[in-house]
């Protein structure tokens, strides 16, 4: 996952549970962070993906690292994600919260056959069933059905509204980590943009839960900051309206003639 500031070019890619040791990553990896939390999470079909002191750990190196980074000059926040198969837990993520039925806030996140979308359901049915997250409590449904990174991301979120810092979200993941936020402060609810409408099903959701309304609708699927980036970039120009652009007064403009 990682964050950026559009109008100083910082970025900050963190690592926080891929499933295998990152060597030397402070020579090849450009301003990479090392908050791994766990070697992946385990097995949701199975029982828990993570221990609750892990996913209140994760939330804590969230916001730790954006702490750290906000010293650096950070105004704006904008998040995303890369991994493989997170649009699973964030699907029951969303289900978890909304009790709506698993199929209809699933999506085929990198476009997977149908054969595949019936498992992954299955799966998260399964998730769902044997875990029982509580939606009453979010570090129950994060460490239940979620994932490291969504934790990450959630901790960003609570970090940015901690320190009055407006915080672009991205797609689906993103998300997930801004709606576990949410459940756990409301009033970070303040703080968030929302950049785009995915295409992903359970997005819209979110979006409507949380009383968002995206900047963008490109149909876009994948989260890896894209859309934060450009809604960024549509957030600065619409300051530049407000501070900058004359008013009719003081371009000269005519006034109406009566």
């Amino acid at each position: 996952m990682f964050w950026q500031n559009i109008l100083e070019q910082k970025y900050w890619l963190f690592d926080m549970g891929v499933a295998e040791k990152i060597k030397n990553q402070k020579s090849k990896i450009k301003n990479f962070i090392d908050k791994k939390v766990g070697l992946g999470t385990m097995n949701m079909a199975t029982g828990s993906a993570m221990t609750r002191a892990d996913a209140v750990k994760s939330i804590e190196n969230g916001i730790e690292v954006f702490m750290e980074s906000k010293k650096q000059g950070i105004d704006i926040l904008g998040t995303g994600d890369m991994g493989i198969g997170n649009t699973t837990p964030s699907s029951a993520v969303i289900a978890a919260f909304s009790g709506i039925e698993v199929e209809k806030v699933t999506g085929r996140g990198t476009g997977i056959s149908d054969e595949a979308f019936k498992n992954k359901v299955k799966v998260i049915k399964k998730a769902l069933d044997i875990n029982k997250p509580d939606f009453k409590d979010p570090i129950d449904v994060l460490a239940k059905v979620g994932g490291f990174e969504i934790g990450g991301l959630c901790g960003c979120v609570l970090g940015a509204a901690a320190a009055n810092t407006p915080v672009v979200i991205d797609g689906l993941i993103s998300t997930a980590g801004a709606l576990i936020a949410y459940e756990l402060c409301p009033q970070v609810r303040d703080y968030i943009f929302a950049a785009h409408k995915s295409v992903e099903a359970g997005h819209q959701y979110m979006l409507d839960r949380m009383n968002l309304v995206p900047i963008l609708d490109l149909s876009m699927r994948l989260g890896e900051g894209t859309g934060a980036a450009l809604g960024i970039s549509i957030i600065e120009a619409g300051i530049k309206i407000l501070s900058e652009m004359s008013t009719f007064e003081g371009a000269g403009v005519s006034e109406e003639v009566k």
